[in-house]
């Protein structure tokens, strides 16, 4: 299936990409266009929109799309709970209520200057995310 969002990927447009791949679609082909494209991209395609202006999987009642994901898959993983705070904390201008979410947006940050084409900083980003839900396992295991 593919999946549509808005170019230049930073947060929230990486985490749901890696969010897809592992808990949704498997086989998920992410395209990436200008925010001004992405309806009719939509439409020829019939590709699912993401985080943008608009859609249903976007920011919704100050959550951002990684978290509406979440709750649309109906995805109950409790270190997936755990990482959509931090994600909503990093892409929401929240850094300071969770101690993680200001290094997640670090690290994005950097990730985008050092890879500026949108599918190479993804491929190498979902290590970062692989890595990141690891932690929040053992977050989640040690409570």
């Amino acid at each position: 299936m593919q999946w549509i969002t808005r170019s230049h990927i930073h947060v929230d447009r990486v985490a749901c990409p890696w969010l897809i791949s592992r808990f949704i679609d498997s086989q998920a082909e992410f395209l990436f266009v200008p925010a001004s494209r992405i309806k009719l991209m939509a439409e020829e395609t019939g590709a699912t929109p993401f985080d943008a202006p608009g859609v249903q999987l976007g920011h919704h009642d100050g959550k951002c799309s990684f978290q509406t994901i979440v709750e649309t898959y109906d995805l109950a993983n409790p270190a997936l709970l755990l990482l959509a705070e931090i994600v909503g904390c990093a892409d929401t201008d929240r850094l300071q209520d969770h101690p993680v979410a200001a290094g997640l947006e670090a690290l994005a940050t950097g990730y985008s200057i050092r890879y500026p084409d949108d599918n190479e900083n993804l491929r190498h980003q979902f290590e970062l995310y692989d890595a990141l839900f690891a932690w929040c396992q053992l977050q989640v295991a040690a409570r």
